[in-house]
């Protein structure tokens, strides 16, 4: 009897608008595939999870299997569908609720009845689709995602260096910020795991010491690990992806030496964005307790399967006790895109992660003195906005978010949640690919929101997670930026969709720790 075929809600892909066809893909061309599972129907009800992680109460790996890993049934169905269709099984793992497959392009796109392409253009040659996804009708309960198939470039890292005919106004060390931003002094990250997604390019450790070594700090162990062939392959230009990892590494490192740093380099398509995180929030070699993303792109870019299976991610790293900070992006309210409409960056705008836009920051001695809203025309801007996505988590409810500044003033999750320097021309002074030089960018924030956290987690006895809740119920331990706009939205006394709740005083953030309710043992 013929297998009856459903469409994969949220699998639509429109043909690359910045590409050209080049004609069918190689059919004897092999290509893996990653199938993403949906958690088990309790798992969906825990909403953002904001009740019970408010108490920093995570699942033990062996309780998170049971209550939000695949089923056995769940992946057996998945590996039958997939040996019946002529395609060999890699892996499975129900923790990261997926199984990997392979087969050529033709047994791909007949297994998934889709219509497999080559484009071309700025971004090079790529392999992609157009339209939706088909599965099995007796999969259409069991699978949440099916990714792999397309190849598109899916992210931009988001650093910046200072646009012509700009100039450094200042710039600081990653140790200076710490100090500015009162992180605390008797913790160095000792005992955590930092963990960096990394879509490109890489580093070389000779540039990693020279850097450590100016500054007068034992460099932190920097381990690279490879997803999905993805490998630390530096290209020799501070202008490449080699910016972004260098940054990342240097700022995490220089602010919480003591933590040891894990770069998971993948491929750039939405398949190895997803795997890199699945990959780092489920390493249990490394067992990072904090992620910092630096890449992403608006949500109009974005396939619904994936804003979907990535929120189920950070979802499974908040019930685990991980912490994820992702930089809100540097294309002001608009994000970059040129459809005179308000965009959100993607993922940050996950509710599981805690999104961090960028300021404009000035100091005089230990001192800060002025910060406003990072916003130089022609420069970059933070991002910040609106989610088209998703809801307004409970945590949120009480910040005040406005409706959207799009026709219709829809109500959504609002972003970024916390802020820090991002501005190029009081940036950051980092070492890559043999110079020195200055970078800036909401990429900044994202690793220094994760160093303090880091460093936070070495004074508590349980690690922050999912932070979100705290910070909202707790504004004053921020400090409030009140002055600049993004676009479209404007700072203002309290939460804003320009710096969220603030920058860091971490001061105040040890204080709050030390007072806060000692964390109840993991439920059940």
């Amino acid at each position: 009897m013929e297998r009856s075929y459903t469409t994969l809600a949220g699998s639509e892909r429109k043909q690359p608008t910045s590409a050209d066809d080049l004609g069918p893909a190689d059919p004897n061309e092999r290509a893996s595939v990653t199938i993403t599972l949906r958690p088990p129907a309790d798992a969906r009800a825990e909403t953002h999870l904001a009740a019970r992680l408010s108490e920093r109460t995570y699942l033990s790996r062996d309780e998170f299997a049971t209550r939000r890993g695949a089923s056995t049934a769940g992946i057996e169905a998945v590996k039958k569908f997939a040996t019946d269709a002529g395609l060999s099984v890699r892996e499975a793992d129900a923790a990261r609720r997926s199984v990997v497959v392979e087969g050529t392009i033709a047994q791909l796109a007949a297994a998934f009845r889709v219509e497999m392409r080559r484009f071309g253009g700025t971004a090079g040659e790529f392999r992609g689709r157009v339209g939706a996804i088909q599965i099995p009708a007796e999969l259409g309960d069991i699978v949440s995602g099916v990714f792999g198939l397309d190849q598109r470039p899916q992210a931009q890292p988001h650093f910046r260096g200072v646009a012509q005919p700009h100039a450094v106004d200042t710039s600081y060390t990653a140790v200076q910020l710490g100090a500015l931003y009162e992180f605390p002094p008797t913790a160095t990250g000792t005992g955590q795991a930092i963990a960096l997604i990394e879509l490109g390019g890489g580093y070389a450790p000779s540039d990693l010491s020279a850097y450590f070594t100016s500054l007068g700090i034992t460099a932190p162990t920097v381990t690279a690990v490879g997803v999905d062939g993805g490998t630390n392959t530096p290209t020799g230009s501070v202008d490449s992806a080699d910016g972004e990892v260098d940054l990342d590494i240097e700022v995490a490192g220089a602010l919480a030496p003591g933590a040891s740093i894990v770069v998971y380099f993948a491929p750039n398509t939405d398949q190895g964005f997803l795997d890199a995180i699945t990959t780092a929030i489920h390493d249990t070699t490394y067992h990072p307790n904090v992620i910092s993303i630096s890449w992403g792109s608006a949500e109009s870019e974005w396939t619904q399967q994936a804003m979907t299976n990535f929120d189920a991610a950070f979802a499974d790293a908040a019930a685990l006790g991980i912490s994820v900070c992702v930089a809100a992006g540097d294309g002001g309210s608009a994000d970059g895109v040129t459809d005179g409409k308000a965009h959100a960056d993607f993922p940050a705008s996950s509710p599981h992660a805690l999104a961090c836009g960028g300021t404009t920051l000035r100091a005089s001695g230990t001192s800060i003195t002025s910060e406003v809203v990072w916003n130089d025309p022609g420069g970059g801007a933070t991002g910040g906005g609106i989610s088209d996505v998703f809801p307004v988590p409970t945590w949120q409810a009480n910040a005040g978010v406005p409706p959207s500044s799009n026709a219709g003033g829809r109500i959504g999750r609002g972003m970024p949640d916390v802020s820090g320097d991002a501005d190029p021309a009081t940036g950051y002074a980092v070492r890559i690919d043999g110079s020195s030089t200055v970078l800036g960018g909401t990429s900044a924030v994202a690793p220094l929101w994760a160093a303090l956290i880091a460093r936070l987690n070495q004074l508590s006895p349980k690690p922050l997670g999912l932070v979100n809740p705290l910070l909202y119920a707790n504004p004053a331990a921020l400090r409030d930026i009140t002055s600049g706009s993004n676009g479209a939205y404007t700072a203002r006394v309290g939460w804003d969709a320009c710096t969220g709740l603030g920058s860091p005083n971490g001061a105040k953030l040890e204080a709050l720790l030390s007072a806060a309710p000692a964390p109840q043992p993991p439920a059940g």
